[in-house]
């Protein structure tokens, strides 16, 4: 029976005060959280310019120093919030959909070590945990002290103005602990995660490394023999490059975030005194040469160590020596052969070879553990250069979900967990964007509706004002959803509207007169024609005086109809009265041209609505013009209404968010004069707390519209693209177009590049300026989809089954989705 041995006997640190470890070897550690980059952001160029803020920020480091990198990798599970009762009945769906999601949840530390003075150094066979009692050292030098936290300083402040990283120091209490919550050293040596409560675990040490109930393996680069012939601050990843483009990540992550398993990833930077080490490598190499007559070998050690010697000293690089290992863990000791093969497989990624350590396990665990750096043992350790060591620090994090309470809910790129994304107003606070428009282009069958009806319901769920321009239904399920409007023609139920209708407690004010007069000119003329002063003058008294006679008259409703009446019956005769001619305003033509849209006439129903009358109150609005986006009277009119709709939201409704979507609608639009309104909406919506959004999926159609090409893109400062696959060939053109940089050009052409086969998702890009681009997995729960679905055979289904829940479309998605998951349904 094995001999335990109390943890307090021989652990390592003394104490934990003034946010700093002090050993009992006087060592002393000052511990930082780091906050990397999100995995698969960073550019070849970001790649090599972060490489370099380690090198500088290495270098500031004193003699004696250690640097050590500790990234910890846990296996989670995404909890659901269940708790909150304002969620919708989508939301809490989606809730359902992710709750246990595994993902990999990533924490960076950066510890920085003095080494005492006069310490012995430590090896495999003289190591602090295999002694039974230290004395500690009774005084340090406090310039030595203030020496070393200037240069921690420095190395803080060189990484923190990098915008890579952000740096936090941690605290006593986030060291040692508290009753409740397990510090940073009591969370290594038990292998804890961040929200685990403490728990004290046997640490056992033969017959391998054993935590608790957990089996740990160790395997570390510690020979340069097993290091890869070439190192660099990226490699390519093969899933996600195309022939056109090679996609980057950096070289050591397949240790990092693409190890999929509990893992702590290691990395020990030992700065030593270069004069030292240089006489050292030179008394080697003199050693070498005269033993190189007796083994090639000898001769071939030489030449290594003298070319070492040159590059030091000609190219003043800095020596040190260097460590790297991974700790797997598994509470299954079966798993052990996996976690081996996955080991392996990342490190022959690097082209690097694993060396499982067996009996000098337990001495580099201990030396991890936090304030304990200098105690590593140097023979596991390589000599190197800073700028080669640095290859090999893990550089990225996972995707962060943004703090904003608006956003999105995407899905991360490797494990599909949820994020909430704000692509709206965070970037207009950090000053990436200045606007919050939209530009979406996707082709068809990329998932470009479906993306769109989550964010439009995402948004709407948060309390904005929407209303939608389409052609093609894709917005019908998600509008009777959440019981908007939808303004559709057909035959039996067409169009309607009545611009003249004032909701209770509004007022006729300057706009809503310029609305009806852009509106009545644009009904009375021609393109082509033009309207004169009087005419526009005629038309302003008409409209006072009609809307003076309402104010008279309670009994009187307001519409077309009776604002023609009132011009035919009453302000004729006022005309007559001052005696205006019929050149300055004819109006026995404008009665008459306008006659098909006063009751009896062809169009007698377009301007008369009696209900669906206060939009401007109205959240979701949908306008469907597929069956009339031809019709050369009705859908010039219908947009001018759509846009008088909008406007007045944007004017009217302060400090609320407003969107306006405009679908393959915008073609047709445009074809019809209305590109200044267009061009109007996209430059000054951003004053009135609003966005616009155009979304299409051919690339012919940007190219041969100056109304896209000016001032849609002009002004969309965020730019969201789907599966572009089909023109990768041409896809030079696009990026010229919308000012897509290099590196956001292999981050759309990896989309959908290697999509995870058992779960049913599309991904998409979403670029903010062109400084934060990214891509995520559009990953709903069945709910969401059928609200969503523009398939028509699901579209069908979702209506039979309302239908049979007596029209209530919650209850009928629900009952759908659940026989689909039972199979039950037809």
């Amino acid at each position: 029976m094995s001999q335990s041995i109390p943890l307090l006997k021989t652990f390592p640190i003394y104490k934990v005060e003034h946010d700093c470890i002090l050993s009992k070897q006087g060592d002393i550690t000052l511990a930082y959280e780091a906050f990397l980059p999100e995995i698969f952001t960073l550019s070849n160029q970001d790649y090599e310019a972060f490489h370099q803020v380690w090198i500088k920020a290495i270098k500031v480091l004193p003699k004696n120093a250690v640097f050590h990198k500790q990234d910890w990798f846990f296996s989670q599970k995404h909890k659901a919030d269940f708790e909150n009762t304002d969620l919708s009945f989508l939301s809490r769906s989606s809730e359902r959909f992710f709750n246990e999601r595994p993902f990999l949840q990533h924490k960076c530390y950066i510890m920085l070590t003095q080494k005492a003075m006069d310490r012995k150094q430590s090896s495999s066979m003289f190591s602090n945990l295999l002694r039974s009692s230290i004395v500690p050292q009774e005084t340090i030098n406090p310039l030595r002290t203030q020496e070393f936290l200037d240069c921690a300083g420095q190395f803080e402040r060189i990484l923190s103005d990098s915008g890579f990283v952000k740096l936090n120091r941690i605290d006593n209490d986030q060291l040692a602990g508290t009753a409740r919550s397990a510090g940073l050293l009591e969370r290594y040596c038990f292998l804890l995660a961040e929200d685990e409560a403490p728990m004290i675990k046997d640490i056992h040490f033969k017959d391998g490394l054993k935590i608790g109930d957990q089996y740990c393996q160790l395997y570390a680069l510690s020979d340069v023999e097993d290091l890869p012939g070439l190192c660099g601050s990226r490699i390519n990843f093969d899933k996600y490059s195309s022939d056109k483009t090679k996609f980057s990540i950096g070289f050591a992550s397949p240790l990092g975030q693409l190890l999929s398993c509990n893992h702590i990833y290691n990395q020990y930077i030992l700065i030593e005194d270069v004069q030292k080490t240089i006489k050292l490598l030179e008394a080697k190499r003199l050693r070498l040469q005269s033993l190189s007559t007796y083994s090639r070998e000898n001769a071939i050690s030489r030449d290594a160590t003298s070319d070492f010697l040159n590059e030091a000293i000609g190219s003043q690089r800095q020596p040190v020596k260097a460590h790297f290992n991974v700790m797997v863990w598994t509470d299954n000791k079966s798993d052990l052969k996996e976690l081996k093969t996955q080991v392996s497989s990342a490190l022959a990624q690097m082209d690097a070879v694993a060396k499982q350590e067996m009996d000098g396990a337990p001495q580099i665990f201990w030396a991890g553990i936090p304030g304990n750096e200098a105690d590593f043992p140097m023979n596991d350790t390589f000599d190197t250069f800073a700028e080669q060591a640095t290859c090999f620090l893990n550089l990225e994090t996972s995707y962060r979900s943004s703090i904003s309470p608006v956003g999105i809910r995407m899905g991360d790129r490797l494990t599909g967990k949820p994020v909430h994304v704000d692509i709206s107003d965070e970037p207009v606070k950090r000053g990436i964007i200045t606007n919050r428009n939209k530009f979406i282009l996707g082709p068809s069958g990329s998932g470009k509706s479906f993306f769109t009806n989550h964010m439009v319901r995402s948004y709407y769920e948060q309390g904005t004002h929407i209303v939608l321009v389409d052609v093609g239904h894709s917005y019908k399920g998600l509008c009777d959803l959440v019981n908007g409007y939808y303004f559709t023609y057909t035959e039996t139920s067409p169009i309607r509207f009545n611009p003249f209708y004032i909701s209770e407690g509004d007022i006729l004010d300057t706009e809503k007169k310029e609305s009806i007069k852009t509106l009545l000119l644009a009904l009375a003329k021609k393109d082509d024609e033009t309207f004169s002063r009087s005419e526009y003058v005629a038309l302003s008294i008409s409209l006072q005086m009609y809307y003076d006679k309402l104010a008279k008259n309670k009994k009187l409703f307001p519409c077309f109809n009776t604002y023609y009446e009132f011009v035919r019956d009453e302000f004729v005769k006022v005309l007559k009265d001052d005696k205006v001619k019929d050149k300055d305003f004819d109006v026995e033509n404008f009665l008459y041209v306008l006659r098909p849209y006063y009751k009896g006439g062809e169009f007698d129903y377009l301007l008369n609505a009696s209900e669906n009358l206060d939009l401007l109150t109205e959240r979701f609005i949908v306008f469907e013009l597929d069956n009339i986006k031809d019709h050369p009277i009705l859908f010039p009119v219908v947009t001018i209404i759509i846009m008088e709709v909008f406007i007045s939201k944007m004017r009217k409704l302060k400090g609320i968010r407003k969107m306006i979507l405009i679908e393959e609608a915008w073609k047709a639009i445009a074809k019809e004069g209305m590109a200044e309104y267009i061009k109007y909406l996209f430059k000054t919506v951003r004053k009135f707390y609003g966005e616009a959004i155009v979304v299409t999926q051919e690339v012919e159609d940007i190219i041969s519209s100056p109304v896209v090409k000016q001032a849609i893109i002009n002004n969309s400062d965020c730019k969201i693209l789907l599966d572009q696959s089909k023109y990768q060939n041409k896809f030079d053109q696009i990026q010229e177009l919308l000012g897509l940089t290099d590196k956001e050009k292999a981050l759309v052409l990896s989309i959908n590049k290697s999509n995870d086969p058992s779960r049913r998702y599309k991904e998409v890009f979403i670029s903010l300026g062109g400084v934060l681009s990214k891509v995520y997995a559009t990953e709903v729960s069945l709910e969401e989809y059928l609200a969503y679905t523009t398939e028509e055979s699901e579209k069908m289904k979702v209506q039979a089954y309302t239908k049979k829940w007596g029209g209530d479309i919650r209850k009928g998605i629900a009952a759908l989705a659940n026989d689909i998951r039972l199979g039950n349904a037809a």
